[in-house]
């Protein structure tokens, strides 16, 4: 080798050196600038010079050595940042960075425990991006062709999933639960700030808001490799087995949608990043088809432009900075350009030039020898640092040993003080206890000595283990030093082959140069070697104090063995009460803590829950409103319709009926008045909308029923008054349907309507009797007594309905029409009941009120009361019918249940009017009436009872057929729909008081 290219690589070495330190010093100045404890976002300047110093060393030793260096326990900002940053490094830097990473996923996963269970917020956080960056880097550990970008082709997703469709399945898992942990970020950022633009302006709404671009990034990729694996999926398994991947897809799919949306409406993240756009529904895997509609979602990242006042230079990946010069060209002399070099001249000039360049050549040779000496001297001088340097860690180590003894024999025998202080003080109380203790003292010495060499043994091998865990650190480094080595040294020859000759005098400044550095090496060395001197004296007067702490040490130690077993049975006693009360302390703390995260967070839910019931109770209160709109309106178009002009009606059914819209009004006044002072209970309101539009309807059609029979001008004003009312109903219930208007809206109108509706029917009540009056009292027998034939006509239809159905049908079906038949029978025997008692009522009514009167002049002196037992009686037994009827149709599966569920409510609410008919003449302390209450409020629940068990049996049919609605009228179903309404609300009402 000559002496120029050595001279090279002498240069080559030093600027190598000085690149090292230079790229050491910016690489801690970033870390440092990029991970710290306030709460700022990581400027992208700062991490982009992390991630160029991982494709530079190709790897993140240097990243992790400052790393590890941090207090991350102490600071949740800290740890944050610092996955913050982890994650860009992982995502940006070089491919070996994972490796790196993986030598620390322990310590990442201690720190997320650790802040996990402390109640910070950005602890939190830091926990839930712990836990994410283990899953990605075990994810990409495992799947080592899917970048840790997830840039990867569809191809490549292929290739990883392979034909095997169990490694198909278990990739999708593996994707799913990388999309949780994504997601699961994400969702606890965005609710710990509000998406207005002023949090996310703040430092402090950016600091938590930064880590989610890489979300975002990341989100997107997951998202389509979703899609291709479950396509892939539905290809090759049936769609049964798959349904727990589509909820998952379905759930993560509206998590993501909603992620996006919020982040796309934060001033933060337009500067940013372009967010994409999912569709407004998933997928439909089901068909192969839909996979050619599905659409990439593609990530813009924006310039991110930091602006600060550091004038930090900008690293590029390639220093160029101690590039060689080029070699200056000779300029020919200006009398040669004009004239030309002389003809055949050969003067003293040629001879100087001729010995000059023999001299040079002299001159290059000796500096080559003296060069190659002086590298052996480097190469062994090396030798002898690296020797050097191995004894002199090994003498700190041993130093630092040294100094942990001494201080844990100095804290010995500080504690040997104390106790010596407390053992002068309690002398006079141990007399005693020195004497039951010289029976134990043996067996005690001996399990001294064996526990001391327990502890000696165990001390070796953690000695041992330290030393090999250290020679394996250091062997790993050295290693990872050799191969970046290497690579520098490559890089270097190529560029020193590239070179031109130095000259003469540069040579010379090179080797004067190398003759200083050799002799400041061997004066190191001198200096060293005065250290390892010194070292190795001050390590021998450390063992002659160590000598003499040992002695004091086992002085103390028989000391202490002496007293020691005095106190064992205290030290016991006081333990167990320490541990006992610690226990209870730690145990109370979790207790109480758990209790409070609890209670917020039934607050919370309770208040959401109020939110919801208000907007649900609004809502049931408006599809309640516009059921009664289309009820009055459909009465309202009967008035024009001609085939209603055949419907007629008496005026004391149209009395009867405006007296109970009167009543609804009222109670319907009076529902809005307590849900405008309580809007959490709409359940009064909205049952007086359902009373008041029926029988407001009812009114407005026997209105015009009656009007069909009446004087023209009785006609006309009835007409227009039920005209009138329907007019003033629905604006009074669109009032009711907005929450403006809700509080000033007055019923007043409707009741006047109502009002002059009622005086009509009066008016055309007719003045006497049609019936004579032995009519009357025959008639009010012959109702009862066809009453209760129908009664028993019905238990016997019933009985032989039972009897065909045991025939005909068998298992569930069977169970089902036993059910209801049984419940029927129940309720025909309790309406016999109530026929009978009620018939006795009537006779003491009859016998105390006649007088000197006959029974049917009663009856014709009470007409009103009389008809309306005739009207009672008619209604109960045409009820009867019609249930069996229902029931018959039930279970020929020709009807419906609901059917039979409002027969069951008409028969109650007959029995009812029946009731309340004997009632107004009866005397209130009557034992008969006291029985007939007793048998309606039996009839009531054997009513309740078939509804019941119609329902349970329609429950169970519905699991096999289908409901079929097509058979009931469009009142009927109205009616189902409000009832249910009614019966939701109620339902919420109960749960909400309940949760209180």
């Amino acid at each position: 080798m000559s002496l120029s290219t050595r001279v090279k690589t002498r240069r080559t070495e030093a600027s190598l050196g000085a690149e090292r330190e230079h790229f050491d010093k910016q690489q801690l100045s970033s870390i440092s600038k990029a991970i710290n404890s306030t709460e700022t976002p990581v400027k992208e300047k700062h991490a982009r010079r992390i991630i160029l110093g991982t494709h530079r060393e190709k790897g993140a030793f240097t990243f992790w050595s400052y790393a590890l260096g941090f207090p991350l326990a102490s600071s949740s900002i800290l740890s944050w940042k610092f996955c913050h940053v982890l994650h860009k490094v992982l995502r940006d830097g070089h491919r070996n960075v994972l490796q790196d990473c993986m030598r620390h996923n322990s310590s990442i996963v201690e720190i997320g425990q650790l802040w996990g269970n402390l109640h910070d917020r950005y602890g939190q956080l830091v926990a839930i991006y712990s836990k994410l960056l283990d899953t990605k880097m075990r994810f990409h550990a495992k799947h080592t062709e899917i970048p840790a970008n997830l840039e990867a082709t569809d191809e490549v997703l292929e290739r990883v999933a392979g034909t095997d469709v169990n490694n198909v399945f278990q990739l999708t898992v593996e994707v799913f639960d990388y999309m949780d942990v994504e997601l699961k970020l994400a969702e606890t950022v965005l609710r710990q700030l509000n998406s207005s633009i002023a949090i996310s302006s703040l430092t402090s709404g950016q600091c938590r808001l930064s880590p989610l671009v890489q979300v975002i990034q990341d989100c997107s990729q997951l998202y389509h490799f979703m899609v291709k694996l479950l396509f892939k999926l539905h290809a090759c398994l049936p769609a049964d087995t798959l349904q727990g991947h589509r909820d998952r897809f379905r759930d993560q799919f509206q998590s993501l949608k909603s992620f996006f949306s919020r982040a796309r409406e934060m001033h933060y993240f337009k500067r940013l990043i372009q967010i994409p756009r999912l569709p407004d529904s998933p997928p439909n895997f089901l068909h192969a088809a839909a996979l050619a509609k599905h659409v990439k979602p593609v990530v813009v990242i924006g310039d991110d432009d930091d602006g600060d006042d550091d004038d930090d230079d900008v690293e590029t990946l390639i220093d160029i900075s101690d590039s060689p010069q080029q070699a200056s060209v000779p300029q020919p002399d200006i009398f040669d350009q004009a004239f030309g070099p002389p003809n055949g001249a050969f003067d003293d000039r040629d001879l100087q030039i001729e010995t000059l360049k023999r001299d040079m050549e002299q001159l290059r040779a000796e500096l080559d020898r003296v060069k190659a000496e002086a590298q052996r001297y480097i190469t062994q001088l090396k030798s002898q640092i690296n020797s050097l340097e191995a004894e002199l860690e090994e003498q700190r180590a041993q130093k630092q040993r040294a100094l942990l003894e001494n201080e844990q024999l100095r804290m010995a025998m500080e504690v040997a003080r104390r106790r010596n202080a407390e053992h002068e003080s309690l002398q006079s109380t141990f007399i005693e206890a020195d004497q039951r203790s010289q029976a134990t003292e043996q067996r005690y010495n001996k399990l001294k000595e064996k526990h001391t060499e327990l502890v000696a043994s165990h001390a070796e091998l953690l000695r041992k283990s330290a030393d090999t865990v250290r020679m394996l650190s250091a062997t790993q480094q050295t290693q990872e030093e050799v191969e970046r080595t290497k690579l520098q040294l490559s890089f270097e020859v190529d560029r020193i082959r590239q070179e031109a000759d130095l000259k003469l005098e540069e040579q010379k400044f090179e080797m004067e140069k190398l003759r200083r550095e050799l002799l400041e090496k061997v004066a190191e060395i001198t200096r060293i070697n005065a250290t390892l001197q010194s070292t190795e004296q001050s390590s021998a007067q450390m063992n002659g104090s160590m000598t003499a702490l040992q002695a004091e040490k086992e002085r103390l130690m028989r000391s202490v063995s002496e007293k020691e077993a005095e106190l064992s049975s205290v030290r016991q006693t006081a333990q167990l009460q320490q541990s006992t009360v610690l226990h209870e302390r730690d145990k109370s703390s979790k207790e109480l803590s758990d209790l409070q995260a609890k209670l917020k967070e039934k607050a919370r839910q309770e208040e959401l829950l109020k939110q919801k019931l208000l907007d649900e109770q609004f809502a049931m209160l408006q599809g309640t409103v516009s059921e009664a709109e289309h009820i009055i309106q459909d009465a309202v178009a009967k008035l024009d319709d001609p085939l209603h002009i055949r419907c007629t009606s008496s005026p004391d059914y149209l009395i009867s009926r405006a007296e109970a819209t009167l009543s609804s009004i009222d109670k319907m006044k009076k529902g809005q008045a307590d849900y405008v002072k309580n809007m959490n209970d709409a359940g009064g309101l909205l049952r007086s909308l359902t009373q008041f539009s029926h029988c407001a309807a009812d009114t407005i059609i026997n209105g015009s029923a009656t009007a069909h029979m009446a004087p023209t001008d009785h006609a006309d004003r009835l007409t227009e008054n039920c005209r009138g009312c329907a007019t003033q109903a629905l604006q009074y219930l669109r009032e009711l349907k907005s929450k403006g208007t809700l509080q000033r809206a007055d019923p007043a109108s409707i009741k006047i309507i109502v009002h002059k509706i009622l005086s009509l029917g009066q008016e055309l009540r007719p003045k006497s009797l049609d019936v004579r009056q032995e009519e009357l009292g025959d008639l009010v027998d012959k109702e009862m007594a066809a009453t209760s034939a129908a009664i028993e006509e019905a238990v016997r239809r019933i009985a032989e309905m039972m009897n065909q159905a045991r025939k005909d049908t068998s298992g569930i079906k069977l169970e089902v029409n036993e059910r209801i038949l049984k419940s029927c029978t129940n309720l025909m025997e309790a309406i016999r009941m109530l026929i009978i008692t009620s018939t006795d009522l009537q006779k003491e009514i009859v016998e105390g009120g006649r007088g000197a009167a006959s029974i049917k002049e009663f009856y014709a002196r009470n007409s009103r009361w009389t008809e309306g037992l005739i009207s009672a009686a008619k209604a109960v037994g045409w009820g009867a019918t019609e249930m069996v009827d229902s029931a018959d149709k039930v279970v020929l599966h020709t009807g419906k249940y609901e059917e039979l569920i409002v027969c069951s409510h008409e028969i109650a609410a007959s029995t009812a009017q029946l009731v309340a008919a004997s009632k107004v003449k009866a005397n209130r302390h009557s034992k008969k009436l006291t029985m007939l209450q007793q048998a309606s409020r039996h009839v009531n629940e054997m009513a309740a009872n078939v509804v019941a068990s119609t329902r349970t049996g329609q429950e169970n049919m519905e699991e096999k057929e289908p409901m079929d609605f097509s058979g009931m009228s469009l009142i009927k179903l109205k009616k189902e729909e409000m009832e249910s309404q009614v019966m939701f609300i109620t339902h919420c009402m109960f749960i909400y008081y309940t949760c209180i």
